[in-house]
């Protein structure tokens, strides 16, 4: 059995997250995992300019993210 990648890892954790984001009409799409370990993601949906999309990313993606997947160091939206 071959380990996931870097990236199918911080797909999976997205994926546990993106139900609670697409109850409000929004999602998150993966854009980039830099060398450094930072995830890269753009806000889609309802959440693009909700003014709790800030929140939304460090409380809930960010954590998720984090918790999941430890060589990851943050993540930023784009």
């Amino acid at each position: 059995m071959s380990e996931k990648t870097l990236r199918e890892k911080v797909e999976a954790a997205l994926d546990r997250i993106r139900p609670v984001l697409r109850a409000d009409g929004g999602d998150v799409e993966l854009v980039e995992i830099t060398g450094g370990g930072i995830v890269k993601v753009r806000l889609t949906g309802r959440c693009k300019g909700c003014p709790m999309s800030q929140q939304t990313l460090k409380g809930g993606v960010e954590r998720v993210v984090l918790k999941e997947v430890p060589q990851v160091k943050a993540v930023e939206a784009v």
